[in-house]
């Protein structure tokens, strides 16, 4: 995993100047970044991060660096909210990078560009809980907040940062202190409108930092404040009523020698009034805030409940440079030949994810004899004694056979790495209703541990030594199963050995 981190890094400084040669045109990166956003605006978050990184290679070959960082803290986003966080790091550190060499080329101090980049940095340290590298961090984002002229905007975006970190990490005397401090500040000044924007802002940093306890904490205190200006709002409008109302008594009063008759009408008339409009206000304000407690609570589920897609554009833009250069080396050495299939791998997922919507084309599967076949293939890899079986009737499906037997043919190759002497492995095939069937591989081999069950099907969830495989041969199966309309699952209800289901649906 640090060979290719360098030679990431080798390659980005190698590419980028070339980039520019090949496209001189100085809009092409305000092209991205416009469809950037325009993707980023429709939810489209893998193309809007692979164009914010094409704008951002664009604007570092044309030293536009604050585009470059702007577009660069986009792309770390993205990747961040996917919990690609080593994506997210090298993104940064890689802009960090250009900056300092964009300072040396043009004989100036860019503080506020820093500022930036340490913010993501601050945010990425607080997501994964570590209160070190956050606390540095934080203290690198005031240093360079000292070094930028005075700007409420800098002050607010610091001050969030600080209550993002006291929070996390069970400060919450000193995230209170300095939240309230701001607040007075806006009181003092009759400034409501901006202590309402407060409050959304914290919120919005805290559900881009995955901070819930803090989006729980702002979001009460809100309510709260809410409550208290719609009190004082309506208890000047009762005020006023009240006013109208003793007003009207007195001229009632005036009159009462020649109105007495007309008196007790009036007066009454004007209780009523007085009541009915007090319901109206405490019926208001009840439905203000049940309406905005459930918009909130929808936005909340929303943001939780989005999926993160596993489509990785740059790492498959890094395994195309490199490729030519595995040409030049031995391809006889190990570790060459384990980077070459980690390429092709790679790319291989990158085109899967790039046409998932895309279906195979299908044909007639006989599925006795098409299960024999597969099964027939491993029987060379198989230890002494291990029995194998097929279960699977005469009848024919509609499938294509050559992705089918890739899937199936990986995993029975698995099973046979792992079945020991004496065991067993056998392929099922079973029809779940009209429209679902399934392929079933089992084995009594070891077993799959529980702790690696939840990233089985994830790709680059570990680091690992390439030359003992990457990991990547069942996350290729299980989007080649989504592009045949179907899943690939681990049964964890099996106990003596292993068994993986695959289900299609037609």
């Amino acid at each position: 995993m640090k060979l290719f981190t360098i030679i990431v890094f080798l390659l980005l400084s190698l590419s980028t100047p070339a980039w520019a040669q090949e496209n001189p045109s100085p809009n092409r990166g305000d092209e991205y970044m416009q469809q950037a956003e325009s993707n980023l605006k429709q939810k489209e978050y893998i193309k809007a991060r692979y164009l914010y990184l094409k704008a951002y290679e664009v604007y570092i070959g044309q030293s536009e660096y604050e585009k470059a960082v702007a577009c660069g803290m986009q792309v770390s986003y993205l990747y961040r909210r996917e919990n690609y966080f080593q994506n997210a790091s090298e993104i940064c550190n890689a802009l960090d990078y250009w900056v300092q060499l964009g300072e040396k080329k043009l004989g100036k101090k860019m503080p506020e560009l820093f500022f930036r980049i340490n913010e993501e940095r601050l945010s990425l340290s607080v997501i994964q809980k570590r209160p070190e590298s956050s606390k540095a961090y934080l203290a690198l984002l005031e240093a360079n907040a000292k070094a930028m002229p005075a700007s409420d905007t800098i002050n607010e975006d610091l001050l969030y940062a600080r209550l993002n970190y006291y929070y996390t990490f069970g400060r919450q005397d000193e995230g209170d202190k300095s939240f309230e401090e701001l607040i007075a500040a806006y009181k003092q000044k009759g400034e409501y409108d901006k202590i309402s924007d407060s409050y959304k802002n914290l919120v919005s940093v805290a559900l881009k930092t995955g901070n819930n306890a803090l989006v729980v904490n702002t979001y009460d205190r809100y309510m709260a404040w809410s409550d208290s200006v719609n009190k004082q709002q309506a208890r000047k409008e009762l005020d006023a009523l009240q006013q109208k109302y003793d007003d009207s008594l007195r001229t009632v009063e005036e009159k009462e020698a020649s109105i007495s008759s007309r008196q007790i009408i009036i007066i009454g008339l004007c209780v009523l009034a007085v009541i009915l409009v007090a319901i109206l206000l405490l019926g208001a304000v009840v439905l203000l805030r049940f309406i905005v407690l459930t918009k909130k609570q929808k936005k909340t589920i929303a943001v939780a409940n989005e999926h993160n897609d596993l489509k990785n554009l740059f790492i498959r833009n890094i395994s195309e440079q490199v490729e030519p250069t595995l040409e030049t080396l031995d391809a006889t050495h190990p570790g060459v030949q384990a980077l070459r299939s980690f390429s092709q791998h790679i790319q291989e997922m990158s085109d899967l994810e790039n046409t998932l919507s895309e279906t195979f084309e299908t044909g007639d599967i006989s599925v006795n004899a098409f299960c024999d076949k597969v099964m027939e293939k491993i029987k060379n890899t198989i230890k002494p004694d291990v029995i194998t079986a097929v279960n699977a009737p005469k009848l024919t499906i509609k499938g294509n056979s050559e992705q089918l037997e890739r899937i199936l043919l990986h995993l029975l190759t698995n099973a046979a790495l792992y079945t020991p002497e004496g065991g067993k492995i056998w392929l099922d095939y079973k029809k779940r209703g009209a429209h679902v069937q399934q392929f079933i591989v089992s084995d009594t081999g070891s077993g799959i541990p529980e702790e690696m069950r939840e990233n089985l099907f994830r790709p680059f969830t570990e680091v690992k030594d390439l030359t003992k495989g990457d990991g990547l041969g069942l996350p290729i199966c299980s989007l080649i199963a989504i592009k045949m309309n179907g899943t690939l699952s681990l049964d964890t209800t099996y106990t003596k050995g292993s068994r993986f289901v695959l289900e299609l649906r037609t």
